[in-house]
């Protein structure tokens, strides 16, 4: 599927100069298609991957719609499966309002203060974005009116639906205009969200993000988890150990190319930067430098990298996870020499880039090897042998008459051959100056994050009583007064504890259906504020009793 500039949309300024302002080039191929259709007013049936940048696809015409009619009151509603999703959506929305000047959105959730949210709707917000089981109690307290809603907009469709929201959406879109345009983005698509789409859509155009075939080639491929502001760090020690010339980092926006380029600059290393920006004659100077091996190092957006011939990169490094699948086979395609197979880094961080790696790793059917960050100790013995190496080779290859001389002359001053050649080697192991110094302040922080990672796995996995043994942390039964007769399932359960109370699916436990109750389990320190919560809220559209079972283990 082709992609656009967003130029070529007829964007408002405002819209236009926020999107400047996050640093994005063009369209992603999801984005090129629908964003058009989606200001022409027709109701769009999107089937795409996470991370193909479905959020600002379906927002950027919202929040044009808003722009261009005013209006006071919810205007866009968007449903979400899970808190995660709604806050890093809603964000995303802000970013890209932030000049509008008087449009305002919020994010409606589980588990957070529902005062504060009151207050906050009070205020006056013209986009809404939320969980199902939240947008419903707003919708009982009459503290969220949808009565002038003109977009209504399903977020990941199919995981909405397989956390048991059925109900809930058609609860909530029974209280929205039927005059409204309706948007729907779904990875897959059951026979049950097409009914939903026969419900509730209009003559959908329907658009799916049709792949490229593969060409993954022998590549060895890592990534590392690490903290965001510890990626240059990072970065800079995998620079050391491994020494790829030439180099190729990969941001995904304009700012942070010149960001990068001016810190690792600033670091000792010789790199320059490629992106939209830039003129075209400035462009060619930089690929010459590059192509010539005067810059080591170059650093480029998707867009500005599409097309330009460069080949035998000794390694590519994912600073950000691709904003589209297909780009992170493109990126690795550039790297490895003939005979030799290529390196590819991808830096990752957070649970949501998490995810999207493993969407990379189904797109391409490869395993992308989980690796850690080189130690200090590690960083500088690699310096150390090259260096070594650097002086061996000058030894046997290179005229030293001149620099003898001034070694007799500074040792005629009393200092020894040995003190200057070890001035010398402390002169090159810091050439880069202080910033580039490994210390192991900063080991620890990685070993640190990396800890945790593991802990909060290993805790997943116990915690979640339906996938092995229980472990010894203790948990609480909990039962509600709600069955199989009443068409419960295990699904709404999880849906519900999950987005409601906060508690994640895979730390709910045991779960037994009964024809008139159902009994699970949660983390004993939990409970209450899950039975509290439960009490206040509806499971599949029914009010419910939860209480503490009778038999805790």
């Amino acid at each position: 599927m082709q992609t656009k500039p967003f130029t070529d949309f007829g964007l408002s300024e405002p819209v236009m100069q926020a999107i400047d302002d996050i640093g994005y080039e063009e369209a992603t191929p999801i984005q090129t298609a629908a964003i058009p259709l989606l200001m022409s007013g027709r109701d769009v049936i999107g089937q795409s991957q996470t991370g193909t940048g479905k959020t600002a696809a379906f927002a950027i015409p919202a929040i044009e719609r808003i722009l261009a009619e005013g209006g006071k009151g919810v205007q866009t509603l968007i449903l979400c499966p899970t808190r995660e999703l709604a806050i890093q959506a809603c964000d995303e929305i802000r970013k890209l309002t932030c000049h509008t000047g008087w449009i305002r959105a919020a994010a409606i959730y589980g588990g957070q203060d529902i005062e504060r949210q009151i207050r906050t709707l009070r205020g006056g917000v013209q986009i809404v974005v939320g969980t199902p089981g939240r947008i419903m109690d707003h919708m009982r307290r009459h503290t969220l009116c949808l009565d002038k809603v003109r977009t209504a907009i399903l977020d990941e469709a199919d995981e909405m639906l397989s956390m048991g929201f059925r109900e809930d959406i058609d609860t909530i879109f029974a209280d929205i205009p039927q005059e409204r345009q309706t948007v729907l983005f779904s990875a897959t698509m059951s026979p049950e969200i097409l009914e939903i789409t026969r419900l509730y859509m209009r003559d959908p155009e329907m658009i799916r993000v049709v792949r490229k075939a593969l060409t993954v080639d022998d590549t060895k491929e890592y990534y590392y988890n690490i903290p965001h502001t510890h990626k240059m760090e990072a970065l800079s020690r995998l620079m050391d150990v491994y020494h790829p010339e030439p180099a190729m980092i990969f941001c995904n926006t304009k700012k942070q190319v010149d960001e990068l380029v001016s810190e690792m600059q600033q670091r000792g290393y010789v790199a320059e930067g490629l992106h939209g920006d830039m003129k075209q004659q400035a462009r060619d100077h930089v690929m010459n430098t590059f192509r010539s091996g005067k810059v080591d190092i170059l650093i480029a957006t998707d867009v500005a990298a599409r097309g330009i011939d460069v080949s035998g990169i000794g390694a590519v490094f994912n600073y950000d996870i691709p904003q589209d699948m297909e780009y992170y086979v493109h990126r690795i395609g550039r790297t490895g020499r003939a005979g030799q197979p290529g390196l590819a880094f991808t830096f990752v961080t957070g649970s949501r880039e998490m995810a999207e790696l493993r969407g990379i790793m189904n797109y391409t059917g490869k395993e992308i090897i989980k690796s850690t960050i080189p130690t200090c100790a590690q960083v500088m013995e690699c310096r150390r042998r090259r260096f070594a190496r650097s002086i061996c080779a000058a030894v046997e290859n290179e005229d030293l008459s001149e620099y003898l001389h001034m070694v007799e002359q500074l040792a005629d001053e009393g200092i020894s051959p040995v003190e200057i050649a070890a001035a010398l080697l402390k002169s090159e192991m810091t050439s880069g100056g202080k910033a580039a110094m490994p210390t192991e302040a900063d080991d620890f922080i990685f070993a640190g994050h990396e800890r945790r990672r593991e802990r909060n796995y290993r805790d997943s996995r116990r915690d979640n009583g339906r996938q092995g043994r229980r472990d010894s942390r203790p948990t609480a039964r909990i039962h509600i007064n709600l069955g199989s007769s009443a068409g419960l399932l295990p699904k709404h359960i999880v849906g519900t504890v999950a987005n409601e109370a906060g508690i994640p699916g895979k730390c709910i436990g045991k779960i037994e259906i009964a024809e008139k109750y159902a009994t699970f389990d949660v983390p004993q320190e939990s409970a209450q504020a899950v039975i509290d919560v439960l009490n206040k809220t509806r499971v599949i559209g029914r009010r419910v009793t939860a209480r503490l079972y009778s038999e805790q283990y």
